[in-house]
């Protein structure tokens, strides 16, 4: 079979690969002439559909802007569908290391595809770096040598910051709702430990399947609560139909509606109209700051691809941008793993769509400013979110020692971290 026919996949802007120009018989030097290429992992189909068709999007932008090569190499990436399932995700992981020859792999969305992932490339040592995939213990009690969050987020650090946010403003008991898997349990988790070591109470949490229809059951047991917020955990169509019927519901002007940063992503807000306005959330990107690098990203996004960019289009936008500066300290030589994945920890990050450095900590998650955010209205009449309050040099641990953090379990369902009483 020519391995030269291995086509872009999904409709991504790849090339196509010389597939058998790099083969393990090949001189290093000679091998080190042909493309560098990436297999980008997203889901392209499933709940989480719309957002990984932006990791796709924001993936390529930033490579279509520096011209796909470094070190005289051009880059290549591949793209395959994780179809939000954790055992397809393996699938074609496998292929892309295994018949497209990848020196590496970007991407997933949902937890439990990272986690498989990161499971494979464990037993054969390839790069494996993740700008949205926010397992804590991904880069916490089970980290890997060749798995790094670059541009990414561990999943409780983000609503640590609202919690102590929300005891400020006078918050004293909460609910929560989230989707019943890893991601959902570590944000609520985040969100309960730091609540409840400030003073407040969790009076009941819910928790769902993927891709729930109605939630009439669970809202209508949180109108029978005393509570004076709801802090949801939601991501793509959940979130869409949660927000949705959480206003239909009647609940919009009854309680204060708190969430994770997925909760009110572009990929979810861009389709919704007042029922969405004034939702807070917590995130180290908001696309309605006024910092000058993030408004030249945004305009830049805009005009690529007529919307704004979600988390999921940043986050990949600026996993590009990472992956560039290491691979041009290497000079394109990343078959040199070792080296290649030192350099990458040591990158810091200057030119982000942030407006402000980014760097790695010791365990290889970054450590960022993190907003508290408001849904409102742009001059144009679009939603987005715009910035109320930040939080300095966010790490994934919060004010805990690390050492001392990661001596308690994981959160779960059943252990979120909540001080009693």
């Amino acid at each position: 079979m020519d391995r030269r026919k291995f086509l872009q996949s999904a409709g991504a802007a790849a090339s196509v690969s010389a597939v058998n120009a790099v083969g393990p018989w090949v001189p290093q030097a000679a091998a080190q002439t042909g493309p560098i290429r990436i297999g980008l992992l997203a889901p392209l189909t499933g709940v989480i559909a719309a957002g990984g068709k932006e990791v796709v999007e924001g993936f390529n932008l930033y490579w279509d802007q520096a011209g796909r090569k470094i070190g005289g190499r051009t880059i290549e990436i591949i793209v395959e569908d994780d179809a939000s399932n954790p055992d397809t995700a393996l699938q074609k992981a496998r292929r892309l290391v295994e018949q497209r020859d990848v020196h590496m792999l970007v991407g997933n969305v949902l937890a439990n595809t990272g986690l498989a992932v990161a499971e494979y490339v464990k037993g054969n040592g390839v790069p494996y770096f993740i700008p949205v995939i926010a397992a804590d213990d991904l880069t916490q009690r089970k980290r890997l040598p060749n798995v790094i969050r670059i541009a990414g987020y561990s999943a409780s650090q983000m609503p640590r910051p609202l919690a102590d946010f929300a005891l400020k403003k006078g918050v004293k008991s909460i609910i929560t709702i989230s989707q019943d898997y890893t991601f959902g349990h570590e944000q609520c988790g985040g969100f309960a430990q730091v609540f409840t070591e400030g003073g407040g109470r969790v009076v009941n949490q819910f928790w769902h399947p993927l891709n729930t229809a109605d939630f009439s059951p669970y809202l209508a047991q949180i109108q029978g609560l005393n509570a004076e917020a709801v802090f949801a955990m939601e991501t793509g169509a959940d979130a869409t139909r949660f927000i949705q019927q959480w206003a239909n519901f009647g609940m919009k002007n009854k309680l204060q509606l708190l969430g994770a940063q997925n909760l009110t992503d572009q990929s979810v807000i861009r389709t919704l109209g007042p029922e969405a306005e004034g939702i807070i959330s917590a995130a180290h990107f908001c696309e309605g700051a006024p910092n000058p690098a993030t408004k030249k990203f945004v305009a830049a996004y805009e005009k690529a691809y007529q919307k704004m960019p979600s988390i999921y289009g940043f986050s990949h936008y600026s996993g590009a941008m990472w992956l560039a500066e290491a691979m041009k300290r290497v000079n394109g030589k990343v078959e040199d793993r070792a080296k290649f994945l030192d350099t990458v920890r040591k990158v810091e990050l200057v030119n982000s769509p942030l407006g402000k450095k980014v760097v790695l900590d010791a365990y290889g998650n970054p450590v960022y400013d993190v907003y508290i955010r408001q849904v409102a209205r742009r001059a144009d009449g679009k939603l987005w979110n715009v910035p109320l309050e930040t939080y300095p040099n966010v790490s994934q641990f919060w004010k805990y020692d690390p050492e001392t953090f990661m001596k308690q379990p994981p959160y779960t369902r059943s252990y979120q971290g909540m001080k009693k009483s």
